[in-house]
């Protein structure tokens, strides 16, 4: 058992849900690390499927337990229910979940109490499971997105973050060949979609650099600066790099700003694969200087639009970070005017379904900025639905968008000139 999947989905759980840590900065942690790559892979596959189910398993769990055991333990029962109520096999599920409680130094008294326990759901839980509604974002969240777009929409966007998210790539060329070659299918706006891709870095195309991972709503942005070829053009806060590959995939001479070196190193090492060139800076992007004719700024948000691939933001945060993170988009929204040549485009956006981090930023910069207009028809681009369309003229863009398809993530963004 030492060094296990399911151990090690424990201590994942237990990070996010225990000290409010993001699952990005856990999957590079020693302690995830020390796993061999296949239980890597699955001990982060159960515990976001736990994140995601999290609301169910404890309704499932609560007539079972007639006070709450301390979070470790929980969390035990919480990942063997939702293996439990997905079909899995009792007697495995059941005596590692037991085999873990009883190693643990605080848990161990525990292990006759997490036996009874999984035994009841074993029989009850899945005809429970089954009956219990789509899980509900987190209060902090789910009050003010119903408040923006609408109970309706919210409850839309939830069952798209329940049933996780597929894996889209952005291809240098021929996305058809290799949506055929890849198994997967071609988007409205172009990006390919894999349902089942696996291993990303086994798949065909990736060591050779055809193509990278980029949801399709990120891959918008940069395409509303249009023809970029021979342009010098600052992607602000480039990290992890998408939007730099896409601008030096299209011909501009881009400069690549990011105030963290690790992932800037990430950045680097994905130009590389792929054959492009970008100048990588690191540094703070309120104090970057020159002058450019186009600027991206994918400014630093509360990601709530990322909530169907990263079912632990909204569990590992409380969105008491917001008010300081639009303080923030306003200033380097601000510092980022400054640098773009008379007549150039500066794209604005956000990873945020938050209006507050979109549309109201555009609305007050508009209003701080005589002369500062909202480009028209910089996003008349193929596949773009005229609903995406927000009334100051950037597209919005919710989770909720192609549903059947597998949705989006939620994203804003404006392109600006004066």
């Amino acid at each position: 058992m030492a060094g296990s999947a399911r151990k090690g989905a424990v201590w994942l759980l237990g990070q996010v849900l225990g000290e409010g840590r993001l699952m990005s900065e856990l999957t590079v942690a020693p302690q995830h690390q020390k796993l061999d790559p296949a239980d890597r892979a699955r001990a982060q596959r159960l515990a976001l499927e736990v994140l995601r189910g999290l609301e169910r398993a404890d309704r499932v769990l609560k007539p079972f337990l007639r006070k709450m055991p301390p979070l470790a333990v929980r969390n035990v029962l919480r990942l063997a229910t939702v293996e439990l109520c997905a079909g899995g096999d009792a007697h495995g599920v059941v005596n590692e979940a037991v085999e873990i409680t009883r190693a643990g130094k605080r848990t161990s008294a525990y292990g006759g109490l997490v036996n009874a326990v999984l035994r009841k759901v074993a029989g009850e839980g899945p005809a429970k499971w089954a009956a219990l509604r789509v899980p509900h974002l987190p209060k902090w969240l789910r009050s003010p997105l119903v408040a923006a777009w609408g109970a309706e929409a919210v409850k839309a966007m939830e069952a798209v973050q329940y049933s996780g998210a597929p894996l889209d790539l952005t291809v240098k060329a021929d996305a058809a060949g290799w949506a055929e070659r890849l198994g997967g299918e071609v988007l409205p706006t172009g990006s390919v979609r894999l349902a089942s891709p696996g291993q990303v870095s086994a798949l065909p195309g990736f060591a050779t650099g055809d193509w990278w991972v980029q949801d399709a709503a990120a891959a918008l942005p940069v395409r509303g600066l249009g023809d970029v070829r021979g342009l010098s053009v600052l992607d602000m806060c480039a990290a992890p790099g998408g939007k730099t590959l896409q601008l030096a995939a299209g011909g501009a001479e881009v400069t690549a700003l990011d105030v963290s070196g690790a992932r800037l190193a990430r950045v680097s090492e994905n130009l590389a694969r792929m054959g492009l060139s970008a100048q990588v800076v690191e540094g703070d992007a309120l104090a970057a200087e020159g002058s450019f004719d186009a600027i991206v700024l994918d400014a630093p948000c509360s990601a709530t639009g990322t909530i169907r691939r990263h079912p632990d933001l909204p569990l590992a945060r409380s969105g008491e970070e917001i008010g300081g993170l639009i303080a923030l988009q306003a200033e380097m929204l601000d510092h980022a005017l400054t640098l773009l040549k008379p007549g150039g485009r500066l794209i604005y956006c956000t990873c945020s379904l938050l209006p507050d981090e979109g549309e109201c930023q555009v609305d007050e910069a508009l209003e701080r900025h005589p002369g500062l207009t909202v480009v028209p028809g910089a996003f008349d681009l193929p596949g773009v639905e005229p609903g995406w369309r927000s009334e100051e003229g950037g597209l919005r863009l919710r989770p909720d968008f192609w549903a059947a398809r597998g949705g989006m993530d939620g994203f804003y963004m404006a392109c600006l000139t004066r």
